[in-house]
């Protein structure tokens, strides 16, 4: 079999791609072999002696699944994450999606009518201001409370399950 690396290096120059990319027809060898100019390279890829082979494709299948993974909250663990919490989403940003959506709804307020101009002032005012801080500090507090009140209520449930349990345990021997 005949060497066709140089036929190949001039395939590739011709058609502007790498080498890998050439194919040349296994069955025509002597006449691929023969050429030596890019004249003669550009005739023999006219006649479909040589191919330039199609690019492969790279899937996103395992991208799009592992977004949708994440999405749902898989692969975010601790061990996962890279950089600083401030990193990965910093305060001045998430200051800003707050803002952005205390602002957006004093606008619905204001359109519906439910406030006036003048309380829609104060009110983006207030919103920029420190004033924000201590809701924020109200809503988390809320928040604790409201866990906690679940907490309790999936605890009290838990136990008038058993004790329930218990009672129709206790029932049964008496029957027999």
């Amino acid at each position: 079999m005949a060497n066709l690396k140089y036929q190949k290096r001039l395939a590739a120059a011709v058609l502007k791609c790498g080498k890998r990319k050439i194919w040349l027809d296994p069955n025509e060898i002597s006449e691929i072999s023969n050429a030596n100019s890019r004249q003669n390279i550009r005739r023999l890829i006219k006649d479909g002696l040589i191919i330039r082979k199609p690019s492969t494709m790279h899937s996103r299948y395992r991208v799009r699944q592992l977004h949708a993974a994440k999405r749902k909250g898989r692969h975010t663990g601790l061990g996962k994450r890279k950089g600083t919490a401030e990193a990965r989403l910093s305060t001045k940003v998430q200051w800003q999606f707050r803002l952005r959506v205390l602002r957006r709804l004093l606008c619905r307020y204001r359109d519906d009518g439910k406030i006036d101009k003048y309380m829609y002032h104060r009110l983006y005012a207030k919103a920029k201001e420190a004033a924000r801080s201590n809701m924020i500090q109200q809503q988390l507090e809320a928040r604790r409370i409201k866990a906690k009140a679940t907490r309790e209520r999936r605890v009290q449930r838990l136990l008038d399950k058993r004790n329930e349990m218990l009672k129709t345990l206790d029932e049964k021997p008496n029957e027999k």
